[in-house]
């Protein structure tokens, strides 16, 4: 298989091997900035390196403090978690500012691995590291108004762990022109569709721990501190629905947008995202129509979730870390 790490900032590359998308259709980046109302760069245009911003040095010592902030989160939350009885946790607001630094810090060093002259570059492990930053970003937004905040307990080290991955590995190059706006949408609601759908899967998980402890007649410990079942199952499907709106449109733009998004070697990619937006599509019509909770309703959560991280993953890790590992 050819290597696609090196485009120049004036070639249009065959993305759709490399496009960082549930559903990852793509139609060529020629043709879709032909769309009325695009416009192509000039032939002197040039993009601004970010490393010209961000110098490398500096970007490394702001992930070293965002991947140190994000543990310290998450250790916050565990404690407060585990304390909520007593009252002796560390303050909410004082946790999600820590939170949101960790946020921050991290946008400012996944920059300039990010955005090349070329266009975006989307290996492996900066889609995971935008994936995570985009989830926890979400995550600390939402713990404004709902009480999400412990999602963050796992969350937010895996943030840290995708953010010292893209330092280790700075060579893993997937590089996406950037010659219209179009694909610039689809790439973000599809993002987005993933890290609200991430949010989601944990939620579940929460709720499965907390469902059994109450069968099983054991109510005590961290499990006093969450809120009522019936309010987790509520934030539960909240999340599933705005994940469902981001998904569909992230699916629409491909259509509208992309290239052939049932070509040969895109086919299984684009089966597997709208087998995840059916399951998704028939759980919610099930909450609607019979009241569908509880254990199916995450079971069906959980299988949505898995169709989309190989649609999301799967693929790339076969074709950057195992096939082409260059």
């Amino acid at each position: 298989m050819s290597n696609r790490s090196h485009f120049s900032p004036h070639q249009t590359p065959d993305f759709c091997d490399t496009a960082e998308v549930p559903e990852t259709s793509c139609r060529s980046t020629s043709r879709a900035v032909t769309q009325p109302g695009s416009r192509r760069p000039p032939p002197d245009f040039r993009r601004i390196p970010a490393y010209a911003i961000i110098p490398p040095m500096q970007a490394v010592g702001f992930a070293t403090l965002a991947i140190v902030l994000y543990l310290v989160t998450s250790a916050a939350l565990t404690l407060r978690l585990a304390r909520a009885e007593t009252g002796l946790g560390m303050n909410r607001s004082l946790v999600l500012l820590l939170g949101f630094g960790a946020v921050a810090l991290h946008a400012v060093a996944l920059y300039p691995r990010l955005i090349t002259d070329s266009g975006l570059n989307l290996g492996f492990f900066n889609a995971a590291s935008l994936t995570a930053l985009i989830t926890a970003l979400l995550l600390l937004l939402a713990s404004l108004r709902q009480p999400v905040e412990n999602l963050g307990i796992p969350l937010l080290p895996v943030a840290a762990a995708t953010m010292a991955m893209a330092l280790w590995y700075p060579n893993q190059r997937a590089v996406i022109a950037a010659d219209g706006w179009q694909l610039d949408l689809h790439i973000l609601f599809s993002v987005l569709a993933y890290s609200m759908f991430a949010l989601a899967a944990v939620q579940s998980v929460l709720l499965a721990i907390q469902d059994n402890h109450l069968r099983n007649r054991h109510p005590g410990g961290f499990i006093r501190a969450l809120p009522p079942l019936q309010v987790m199952e509520r934030l539960l499907f909240q999340m599933i629905g705005t994940g469902y709106a981001l998904l569909s449109v992230a699916l629409l733009t491909g259509v509208l947008f992309l290239e052939d998004i049932f070509a040969q070697h895109l086919a299984h990619k684009t089966i597997l995202s709208l087998a995840g937006w059916v399951i998704f599509g028939v759980l919610l019509w099930g909450r609607w129509k019979f009241g569908w909770r509880g254990r199916k309703a995450i079971g069906w959560t959980l299988s949505g979730f898995a169709f989309l991280i190989l649609a999301y993953f799967g693929s790339k890790l076969v074709l950057e870390l195992i096939l082409n590992p260059a």
